[in-house]
């Protein structure tokens, strides 16, 4: 008990002193095991546990999808999709807000990125609803609001961190568990514009001409042909998610270099340096996590936990709307990866108790934080959002509101609704 009082003081008192998650993780397990271990063989075992959590082949997807996401961001997708989505919904009331939440999810369904997608999708699309009259707020609540679909629309880094946080939940299922979830969550805010369009009567987009729309196809089915290469390619069995990772990573490659010439030869090292970059953020992140979960789990911490909400409700919807709570407030001051490997072995054993099986229950720990990508204070998406709108968070709360109750009543369908996340592995053998 000593050493997870110490654990939660330690961790709380750096997190809100500003430090680095990713230190105040390290720093906190590392103190905790000061309670039974002296300073350099605490200091040692963490170390162990950090590079023995790291000694995963999976894991070797994340540098390849952080790199293939970063040929995506600057090889002129992004801007290619936005057009498709124009010839899609472009001309309804609202049409840009639309094309907003359709071209993030496009974008997810090949950069797996939240942030990238509210960068990219957001960057492009504030000016161009700003030209049409939209007000700028409203701009940033439909980008920061659509920008998390990219993480339930696989390929998606976050559902790899969870299959090794839950023991070896397959990645292909958890790939095509997110597509329904993200698929919808898209519909939900949609009809949420679709509301707000009728309330604020909002500008209707100009019509495209056949011939042209035809062309903006042609232009973006290269971009969308990765979809059907990266998750066909995982589902007939022709290469591991790992694999296909790689193959992403060759394809947007001569996609962006050699096919559309957005990126020239020599941007590539700056683009290399930042992927690696953003990889060790990352890895650093799933390191001290994973010596974290050590800590707990050798303090029987997970097992506490269990005790203390089974004595608090027997009832399988209550303890649900329980966990929820508990993760969309996790969500709020967390980043998604130590929270998914901190948390992970501390639920799950709870919700397998009452059914829930370990894929269900990550695509319900996915999606609550990636509500928390929009929330302060750590709202990656947020942020974001409103940097590229050039607004401030005051401003945007509003607007979000209705957004929020859309992702929130999803959120519901995704908790209370297994179907929903596991229909579509199961008819394909996962």
């Amino acid at each position: 008990m000593n050493e997870a009082i110490i654990l939660a003081l330690v961790f709380a008192v750096l997190l809100f002193a500003g430090v680095p998650i990713s230190f105040a993780i390290g720093a906190a397990a590392v103190g905790a095991l000061l309670v039974s271990l002296d300073p350099t063989a605490a200091t040692t075992v963490i170390a162990q546990r950090m590079a023995s959590g790291l000694d995963s082949f999976a894991l070797l997807a994340i540098p390849f999808f952080i790199l293939s996401g970063q040929l995506m961001n600057r090889g002129g997708i992004a801007r290619r999709l936005i057009d498709l989505a124009k010839v899609v919904v472009g001309r309804l009331p609202g049409g840009l807000a639309y094309v907003n939440v359709l071209g993030s999810m496009l974008f997810g369904a090949i950069s797996g990125s939240a942030v990238a997608a509210a960068a990219a999708i957001g960057g492009t699309m504030t000016p161009m609803m700003k030209r049409e009259g939209y007000n700028r707020e409203f701009s940033a609540a439909v980008n920061i609001s659509a920008a998390p679909i990219g993480l339930l629309i696989p390929p998606s880094n976050v559902m790899v961190i969870y299959s090794l946080a839950s023991g070896g939940v397959s990645i292909a299922a958890l790939f095509l568990a997110g597509y329904v979830p993200g698929i919808v969550l898209g519909l939900a805010l949609m009809a949420t514009i679709a509301i707000v369009a009728k309330g604020k009567n909002l500008p209707v987009g100009e019509k495209i001409a056949l011939a042209e729309a035809v062309r903006i196809f042609l232009a973006a089915l290269p971009s969308l042909l990765l979809v059907l290469l990266v998750m066909g390619g995982i589902i007939l069995g022709w290469f591991t998610p790992t694999e296909a990772s790689a193959i992403a990573v060759a394809y947007t490659f001569v996609l962006s270099v050699l096919v559309y010439r957005e990126i020239q030869w020599r941007e590539l090292p700056g683009l290399l340096t930042d992927s690696a970059a953003t990889t060790a953020i990352v890895l650093l992140l799933v390191g001290a996590s994973m010596g974290m979960s050590w800590v707990m789990s050798s303090a029987n911490i997970p097992q506490a936990v269990t005790a203390t909400i089974l004595a608090i409700t027997d009832d399988k919807v209550m303890l649900l709307l329980i966990i929820n709570v508990l993760l969309l407030v996790v969500g709020t001051f967390m980043d998604m990866t130590p929270a998914v490997l901190i948390f992970t072995p501390i639920l799950l054993p709870i919700v397998q108790k009452f059914g829930m099986t370990p894929l269900h229950f990550g695509l319900m720990l996915i999606f609550n934080l990636c509500i928390g990508l929009c929330t302060p204070p750590v709202g990656s998406c947020l942020f974001v959002g409103c940097g590229v709108a050039e607004t401030t968070i005051a401003k945007v709360w509003r607007p979000l509101l209705p957004f929020f109750f859309a992702m929130f009543a999803v959120l519901m369908l995704v908790t209370f609704w297994p179907a929903l996340s596991t229909a579509l592995p199961k008819a394909l053998g996962f």
